[in-house]
């Protein structure tokens, strides 16, 4: 069974910092390319920030320079560390596996809210 499971998320200050974490099983985590996504009320999901199996990175514009996704195949595990934070950054976050042509895992989403 394909369980991604988000934690670290919470409210914090505007300007504050939050370390998100996707503990994954029942994937080969290794070979998997990850994402963090995220939801705003009202708004369509977007995509924050993807990491593949060699290490590379791409962000979206409004997370460059703030945000960093990186991995730990040795515990099977994605990190966000935000950086930072503006209250546009609020919404519901998602990780994500990506395990084949258009085929992925989500986790069950985890809320961050930044407050003015």
């Amino acid at each position: 069974q394909v369980q991604l499971v988000e934690s670290g998320g919470g409210l914090v200050q505007a300007g504050g910092s939050l370390r998100l974490s996707c503990a994954a099983s029942g994937i080969i985590f290794s070979i998997n390319t990850m994402a963090w996504y995220r939801q705003a009320p009202g708004k369509q999901r977007e995509l924050v920030a993807t990491i593949t199996a060699s290490g590379s990175t791409n962000y979206a514009d409004s997370a460059k320079g703030r945000f960093t996704i990186s991995r730990d195949n040795a515990k099977s595990t994605v990190y966000l560390q935000m950086n930072s934070l503006k209250p546009d950054d609020t919404g519901v976050y998602y990780c994500n596996a990506h395990l084949g042509v258009l085929t992925s895992a989500w986790g069950q989403g985890i809320l961050v809210t930044v407050s003015s």
